[in-house]
């Protein structure tokens, strides 16, 4: 296995290093300012007004759509060459993503339609995503089923002439709240009768059709992540849609989900890792300029050793997840199986030890507004469940252990 990543992903690293320096960091303050305000005057979910130029200079820059490996839309790297992009925009994970139009959701929606979409959903839903005009959630998660288990979930998908109708309540379907996002992708039943795993099928359901109702958002530790358009409830009542919406094949549900995924958990763990630099970096800022009993915080052995199983904790984690990367590009996701499920639980649990020991560093401070890291700790906290349970991903690791040595599990 090779990670060298290539002269054009280096390339790009370098600028994405420059625009952070330059541009991002100086901008979170205003983007929290910006953010604040709209809260106060009742509108948390309108995207504060500092992104827009930083979309500016990121296109400027030839920032944009980096994810995307096919080169018809996106910028045609390999999952192994945006690993690392990914990582320095978790640096700044509320700005630099969605300022290169490389955040969640809309990365996973966009590859799923790139993939699996018919041309004129590429023309009606794809391009104006990645032109950024539009926005868009995805519409998984149920609040009556254990969704941590996908074949629970019971919205329908109901074939009706011309038209399917989709019929289902979803929660944290992240975005969904911003006034710029104008559909949904759903997951639900279309096929009752068929096998396990070729009864749900996924549609585009705009958010203006009759019978879609945003109920409200769900917070997360109580924030409401309100520019990122927070984690709408949404109730499908009788909602009729086109056929022509249905993404991919009918009952072809699962196997695009998982095609989702692969690289969408790369790209989640790499930007964590970043989140867990930066805090690494603030931990050790912190302990060179803070005494206590006498000395610098530095110089106490437990602080230094939260220091140390912070990197040994990074360069484990990013290791696994490059390896990852190789093989998505090498063998394909399902090859890769295997590592992706291990990825899921290793990157956000080391970025998860990072942050807290940061935290404990700072001592009050570290739990206030006044750094980043309280809020990096409530969304890592949250990825040890979105995509799939951290148990979830162990058992699937298990069986593959045990499939060796006894048949089958």
């Amino acid at each position: 296995m090779d990670f060298q990543h290539s002269e054009r992903s280096l390339e790009l690293q370098e600028r994405v290093r420059a625009f952070l320096d330059s541009h991002v960091y100086p901008a979170e303050h205003a983007f929290e300012t910006q953010a604040a305000q709209n809260r106060a005057a009742g509108t948390p979910f309108r995207t504060p007004d500092v992104l827009a130029s930083l979309k500016d200079e990121a296109r400027k820059l030839g920032l944009w759509n980096l994810f995307l490996p096919d080169d018809r839309f996106g910028a045609g790297l390999s999952v192994l060459d945006y690993a690392p992009i990914a990582e320095l925009s978790g640096r700044s994970a509320a700005l630099a993503p969605e300022a290169m139009n490389c955040s969640a959701p809309d990365t996973g929606n966009m590859e799923l339609i790139a993939m699996f979409g018919s041309d004129a959903q590429h023309a009606g839903w794809l391009r104006p995503l990645l032109d950024a005009e539009i926005r868009s959630c995805f519409s998984m998660t149920e609040p009556a089923v254990a969704s941590s288990d996908a074949t629970n979930i019971e919205a329908t998908i109901t074939r009706d002439g011309d038209h399917y109708v989709v019929e289902g309540r979803k929660w944290w379907s992240t975005g969904s709240m911003r006034p710029e996002c104008t559909f949904a992708i759903v997951m639900g039943i279309s096929d009752p009768d068929a096998g396990k795993y070729a009864r749900h099928s996924m549609i585009i359901v705009p958010l203006d059709t009759p019978g879609v109702t945003i109920e409200r958002s769900t917070t997360v530790f109580g924030y409401d992540d309100g520019p990122h358009g927070g984690h709408g409830v949404i109730d499908f009542d009788k909602v009729r849609v086109p056929v022509e919406n249905l993404l991919g094949p009918q009952g072809g549900g699962f196997m695009m989900a998982q095609a989702r995924l692969g690289p969408g958990r790369i790209h989640h763990c790499m930007r964590s890792l970043g989140m867990a630099e930066r805090a690494l970096e603030l931990m050790c800022a912190r302990a060179v300029s803070r005494t206590a009993f006498g000395s610098a915080i530095a110089g106490h052995g437990v602080v230094q050793g939260w220091i140390a199983e912070s990197r040994l904790a990074i360069e484990q984690a990013r290791l696994l997840v490059l390896k990852t990367a190789w093989l998505i590009d090498n063998v394909g996701a399902r090859g890769a199986r295997t590592e992706i499920a291990a990825i899921k639980v290793a990157a956000p649990r080391a970025a998860s030890y990072v942050v807290d020991r940061a935290i404990q560093t700072y001592g009050g401070a570290g739990v206030s507004d006044d750094t980043p890291l309280a809020e990096s700790w409530a969304q890592l906290r949250t990825l040890h469940l979105a995509d799939g349970p951290d148990e979830v991903h162990l058992r699937s690791i298990a069986r593959e252990e045990l499939r060796a040595h006894a048949g089958s599990v």
